[in-house]
């Protein structure tokens, strides 16, 4: 028996489930680029930061800024169009843009949540119908019979398809959560670090 029998073979809600299947694979495999940390924080964009702020060469900044694309790099130039305001003014300002760019980095991870968890139930979903398939084979004679084996068939294959699915979707989409909070977690270090020359007492930039 090939895969594709197989496939035949447990009815209806197996094509739910491969589109499930498709979806959780593609959006693990976008994620798993989109998360790196050298595009989420790169080390060489934050050490030249941090070094151009030691100089106060906020202009600088902002053009260097300007020409790249990390999620980082929103929340810095918040920080540099208000250098030398209070801390607490900036931060506000830093974990707004924070905020938002968290929101770009943590997207279509929240969907491997749900693939996981309606992937075991539409596995149940097919065994119902396969169950109720054999119930209705039940009594009858000749070649009607076969539906009985056909449900039960169904109904295990339903079953192991969805939990086959729902289990490594459920660890990849722990996976990224993890990833995404790490990476969340290092860009606010990085921001703080940074937010110590531009903060000032007296609306000035600290040199």
């Amino acid at each position: 028996m090939t895969l594709w029998d197989l496939f035949l073979k447990g009815g209806p809600m197996m094509w739910p489930l491969l589109a499930c299947s498709i979806i959780a694979l593609a959006i693990f495999i976008e994620r798993l680029f989109a998360l790196r940390q050298s595009k989420i924080i790169p080390a060489d964009l934050v050490q030249e930061i941090e070094r151009l702020t030691r100089l106060g060469r906020l202009d600088d900044i902002e053009q260097l800024l300007r020409r790249r694309s990390s999620p980082i790099c929103p929340v810095i130039m918040v920080a540099i169009k208000n250098a030398g305001m209070r801390r607490e003014i900036i931060k506000d300002y830093m974990e707004e843009a924070g905020a938002s760019e968290a929101y770009s980095i943590e997207r279509y991870i929240d969907v491997l949540g749900i693939i996981a968890t309606i992937s075991p139930l539409l596995g149940l979903l097919g065994t119902v119908t396969g169950m109720i398939t054999s119930f209705h084979a039940v009594g009858m004679q000749g070649p009607e019979s076969q539906m009985l084996a056909a449900g039960i068939s169904e109904a295990l294959i339903t079953t192991a398809t969805g939990l086959s699915i729902g289990i490594p979707v459920y660890i990849c989409y722990r996976f990224l959560i993890a990833r995404s909070d790490f990476l969340l977690l290092e860009m606010e270090k990085a921001s703080a670090r940074i937010l110590e020359y531009l903060k000032g007492e007296h609306y000035e930039v600290q040199a």
